[in-house]
């Protein structure tokens, strides 16, 4: 399996709809900075996450891992931080995956175009949920649902956004039943 690390969204809005347990099917096993940890996790029980508490079985299970950023690496994530005006967890998070050469788990555009700059595969909660269809790790209605909870919700989905990713869920639907590529346009 390819080795991955995730930043703090993906982790939160897989968890929120109930399906943190797509990334343990599809990688194995997911690492998370210490600050990713904080933030998901402490944070998030701080602050009465339900969220946070499926993030903490993950990692008592051992499939969510905190991997430590070397310490050669904290200067350049400082200055990466700086200078690409992101957080310094953010910057950690993806100086780890190029450290490990991982795919990225991330929402973030910003944090997404400096990992592609790093010529990284990158992996969003749609890619993730999508690629979960495809497996038939979800079914198309859980899919639909994730795109009204937390599309509308949380990201702010605009009209044809939506519309991309519920043509994408629905064209890999069909694909599956044997409906070749004419069939479905």
């Amino acid at each position: 399996m390819v080795e991955v690390v995730s930043d703090a969204g993906p982790l939160i809005h897989l968890a929120q709809i109930d399906k943190l347990f797509l990334l343990k099917k599809l990688f194995g096993v997911v690492l998370v900075s210490e600050k990713i940890k904080v933030e998901v996790f402490d944070e998030g029980l701080r602050l009465g996450c339900v969220d946070a508490q499926a993030v903490g079985e993950a990692l008592v299970n051992g499939w969510l891992r905190v991997e430590p950023v070397p310490e050669r690496l904290a200067g350049s994530a400082i200055k990466l931080a700086e200078g690409e005006n992101i957080s310094r967890a953010d910057a950690e998070t993806l100086l780890l995956a190029v450290e490990k050469n991982a795919a990225l788990l991330v929402d973030e555009k910003l944090l997404s175009d400096l990992a592609k700059m790093y010529r990284l595969q990158v992996w969003s909660t749609w890619t993730l949920l999508l690629e979960s269809l495809t497996k038939d790790y979800v079914a198309l209605d859980e899919v639909e649902r994730a795109v009204d909870e937390l599309g509308n919700r949380k990201f702010r989905l605009n009209a044809k956004q939506t519309e991309e990713i519920l043509e994408a869920a629905k064209f890999i639907e069909k694909h599956k039943k044997g409906t070749t590529t004419s069939e479905v346009n």
